[in-house]
């Protein structure tokens, strides 16, 4: 998936290369990963259109043949419901280093609670930066119901979180020594935790959060994440920084 991006591949495709069924595939390939086949690879496409928008000035047209859409408006669409924004305002952002990328989806007057966790230490020398975003699905894309920033361990606070089931995600970046090339650049870990039971207010329990390094089957970050998608780094962040 990672070398054939921007060719048609079917689930029968990938399958026929594992050598097995592709009902079997497609059950080994989601308890592996935690998604489908297809999802995972149209991560991967997002991920590397990405990375050309911050490598060259080629129009959305062009980066979407590129990675293996025949519809700009399709890869548009899907872009701007994983990334958080359009094509062209991911290029603004990351060429401006304006504010205003992870912050939490407009909130609707519905009741709302507050879920609480503990992020562990994180086991790296260099200093660091955990993006702690709560999700309707396993896939950490799109805005977060809720989102906070950690400078370190300690205890975290996600609130305005309405009833539902919703999974944590996290991942912490380097905030110091980054790679010139944004395209360059990977989380030094990521953290999951659910899914999480909100009812009434409430939710069952804590999250605790626990920095492991990222694996193959690990989705790419899609989410714009300031040291890993600005071209000039730190950008501004809207939320406050916790501190640990």
């Amino acid at each position: 998936m990672w070398e054939r991006f921007g060719d048609p591949l079917t689930l029968d495709d990938l399958a026929d290369a594992a050598f097995v069924s592709r009902f079997y595939f497609s059950r080994v390939f989601k308890d592996a990963t935690g998604t489908s086949p297809g999802r995972f690879l149209s991560a991967i496409r997002l991920a590397e259109a990405k990375n050309y928008l911050l490598r060259t000035s080629l129009s959305a047209g062009h980066i979407s043949t590129m990675v293996g859409y025949n519809s700009v408006g399709t890869f548009t669409s899907r872009f701007g419901r994983s990334v958080g924004m359009s094509p062209a305002r991911y290029r603004y952002h990351s060429e401006s280093g304006a504010p205003g990328a992870f912050v939490p989806a407009p909130r609707s007057p519905e009741r709302r609670g507050e879920l609480r966790g503990r992020l562990e230490p994180v086991a790296v020398v260099r200093p660091y930066r955990v993006y702690v975003g709560l999700f309707g699905t396993s896939i950490a894309q799109g805005l977060p119901v809720s989102c906070a920033v950690m400078e370190g361990p300690g205890d975290y606070r996600l609130p305005g979180v309405p009833d539902g089931t919703w999974f944590v995600r996290a991942a912490a970046v380097a905030t110091t020594d980054v790679d010139p090339r944004p395209w360059a650049r990977r989380p030094l870990g990521v953290g999951e935790c659910g899914p999480v039971l909100v009812r009434g207010g409430g939710c069952d329990g804590e999250c605790a959060l626990r920095i492991r390094p990222m694996e193959l089957t690990d989705l790419p970050i899609l989410l714009f994440l300031p040291e890993l998608d600005c071209r000039d780094v730190p950008c501004t962040l809207r939320l406050p920084v916790v501190s640990g």
